[in-house]
């Protein structure tokens, strides 16, 4: 039975929780939902989602004057499901508007990880006892990537669009600086600001082959300035590295962007993801935290998907793991990198995706 689903995501920074909501919604939408996203700041969907999606509107998180308009409005209602994205606290006035009538199933949908304690904390129930929604249940729901979490965010569509990419033809569209030669090899960069950065633009410059360095815009690209100003490089590489710089581009075209390229070097939480359905090598610059507990999710992840140690090497010193030089990028070492991502990604699509997990989830608790 298809049925309406809220979604809330507030953005906390670089725009990653809007980008998973909003892969959500499409992929809720594509499978006959519909979807209402309220958000704190949509201003990032103008380039991430050009071209919207039919089935998903998009709202202003409500205030509370917009809430008391929707309490006076007899048309609109709840939602049969509400997610509360990544922990971000749904206002009181609406929490008091989910409690009139058939009360809607409430999931938290929390942070990606393959630490042990989100199999043992998925679908857990936190009763709520207290506020407006007193005697409610919210639900915890986590990805993850393996068979008893919520799983990966995967288009039903996916692996017929990737057999379909033509990625010469993609390429040639680009609008760069200079062509793309056929010989060049290409590397995607959506980093933060990781201190072996200026370790692999060395490298790259003097590398036995040409690469072409793909630059994604916001702190990328700002990262890539001052590692080249640290290096008294030209912004545009030196030697064996040419350095273009992407516009910002579409979720889609972001998938592309993993498809054409030999290495990615991704972020976050969505890019992750979308690295692992590239089945290209890629390395991942987890959200660093203060007190140092994503290299205790980095040591999780390599376990969780065996990676190869050699692989591992690269991931501790681009997370600051490791203080020493970054291990070279060999065609060996790429042909290994290869081998496993596309295990990897075989091994993970014989799981059930995130969106029909949570389907069916909420089809047993509804």
């Amino acid at each position: 039975m298809k049925k309406i689903w809220d979604i809330f995501c507030r953005v906390i920074d670089n725009h990653g929780d809007l980008g998973v909501c909003w892969r959500l919604c499409t992929d809720l939408a594509q499978r006959g939902h519909t979807v209402r996203l309220w958000v704190d700041e949509a201003t990032a969907l103008v380039w991430m989602a050009p071209q919207g999606c039919a089935g998903v509107t998009i709202h202003a998180w409500p205030d509370d004057e917009a809430l008391q308009v929707l309490a006076q409005d007899k048309a609109f209602e709840v939602g049969d499901v509400v997610v509360e994205a990544f922990g971000c606290e749904l206002p009181e006035a609406f929490q008091a508007l989910m409690a009139q009538g058939t009360p809607p199933v409430w999931i938290n949908l929390e942070y990606l990880s393959a630490e042990g304690y989100v199999a043992r904390s998925h679908g857990l129930a936190s009763p709520v006892m207290r506020g407006p929604a007193r005697g409610l249940t919210k639900w915890f729901f986590f990805p993850g990537f393996t068979p008893d979490t919520g799983g990966l965010l995967r288009e039903q569509d996916l692996q017929e669009r990737q057999a379909a990419f033509d990625r010469n033809a993609w390429l040639s569209a680009l609008q760069l600086d200079q062509p793309i030669a056929p010989h060049e090899r290409l590397i995607s960069l959506f980093c933060y600001e990781p201190s072996a950065l200026t370790d692999l633009l060395k490298q790259l410059c003097q590398a036995d082959s040409p690469t072409r360095l793909l630059v994604a815009q916001g702190r990328p690209k700002a990262a890539v300035a001052s590692a080249t100003q640290a290096l008294n490089m030209p912004e545009v590489g030196l030697g064996q590295l040419h350095i273009s710089q992407l516009p910002y581009v579409s979720q889609i075209d972001f998938d592309h962007l993993l498809w054409a390229c030999d290495l990615n070097f991704v972020r976050g939480e969505d890019s992750l993801v979308r690295a692992l359905w590239a089945g290209k090598p890629f390395v991942w610059h987890i959200y660093p935290q203060d007190d140092l507990a994503h290299h205790d999710k980095l040591q999780a992840f390599y376990l969780a998907l065996r990676m190869p140690q050699t692989l591992q090497h690269v991931h501790d010193v681009w997370n600051n793991r490791s203080d020493t030089t970054l291990p070279a990028l060999t065609p060996s070492n790429l042909a290994v990198w290869q081998a496993w991502s596309s295990e990897t990604r075989r091994l993970l699509q014989t799981q059930t995706d995130l969106t029909a997990a949570l389907i069916g989830f909420v089809a047993q608790k509804r």
